[in-house]
């Protein structure tokens, strides 16, 4: 079952909505968007502390998706995957923890830092970039890859089910044995559905994955700074062309972005006064959704309009 339960009215917004940006001079956006939203009656900051996480996820708010079950590469977002990850390597006692990691994981989230992303990849998999290897090695190197896989599919959430987390995230892209690892074409790439990112995130929201301790940092690198002298400090910043920038005055918010050429993408959960806690997810796909600087900030204040308090 999914983390949410389907809500008809909130999943014919959905539809109208895509319809609408569709006659708004995006035609084709249909298939090329995925969506995920849900609504709480309440904050969800450590809502799992009061019953446990087992218990948190039987509550099932109300929510709906625009292919929210369908893969797509993730660009980014995968980063929130190698955050919860490393927190749960550390908990295992499978990382050692110290100054160096903990500055790769807050770059890798709050700069979105693809050299901090390559680092964080190796402590996790136990695994370097390099030249290409012969068979038998690769086939080692190959399978130590595979371990951030293994261990979402041992959530068994159906919600992960197709997902792949295994890559790192380049600027030019990979060579050598990396680039053999994305197979002749691209085949292996990293892929995710907004389902699955909204759920991971929801989950370090409440303080339902890993442990309260874990989230709580895990909350803090994800916060983003809203108000507009820390996002022209930074050029960068993950909020200007994402859900962020169409939240209303005074939200709070914790997401992860992912922009490349052919991907505009955003995790949030927001909290704002009069307004009911949400989480929402977007991944629009195509260089044409890419260069869209307005298309998440308009569906972002769009569903926060819904999501008022009357």
């Amino acid at each position: 079952m999914a983390f949410y339960s389907p809500d008809p009215p909130m999943e014919q917004v959905l539809s109208d909505l895509v319809g609408l940006l569709e006659l708004q001079g995006r035609p084709g956006l249909a298939q090329q968007l995925s969506i995920t939203w849900v609504r709480f009656d309440r904050s969800q900051i450590g809502a799992a502390l009061e019953g446990g996480a087992e218990a948190y996820w039987q509550r099932h708010p109300p929510g709906a998706g625009w292919g929210g079950d369908r893969q797509r590469y993730p660009a980014s977002v995968v980063k929130l995957v190698y955050l919860i990850a490393a927190e749960a390597w550390l908990q295992d006692g499978l990382l050692e923890d110290g100054p160096e990691l903990r500055r790769a994981l807050e770059d890798m989230i709050r700069d979105s830092s693809n050299d901090a992303t390559g680092l964080v990849v190796d402590l996790l998999s136990g695994t370097t970039s390099g030249p290409e290897l012969p068979p038998e090695r690769m086939q080692a190197w190959v399978a130590q890859r595979q371990l951030v896989n293994e261990w979402l599919a041992g959530m068994a959430w159906s919600e992960l089910r197709g997902c792949n987390a295994c890559q790192k995230t380049w600027g030019d892209g990979p060579y050598g044995r990396e680039r053999a690892f994305y197979g002749p074409g691209l085949e292996n790439r990293n892929s995710l559905s907004t389902d699955a990112a909204s759920r991971l995130l929801l989950g370090v929201i409440a303080s339902a994955l890993v442990s309260p301790p874990a989230c709580g940092r895990m909350r803090e690198v994800l916060r983003r700074p809203l108000d507009p002298a820390s996002r022209a400090a930074d050029p960068e910043n993950q909020v200007d062309g994402f859900l962020g920038a169409g939240l209303p005055e005074g939200a709070r918010l914790w997401s992860k972005a992912g922009w490349m050429s052919q991907a505009r993408h955003d995790t949030a959960y927001v909290e704002a006064e009069g307004h009911s806690p949400f989480l929402l997810s977007v991944f629009s796909e195509g260089a044409r959704q890419a260069a869209d600087t307005a298309l998440l900030p308009e569906i972002a204040s769009h569903l926060a309009r819904l999501c008022r308090q009357d």
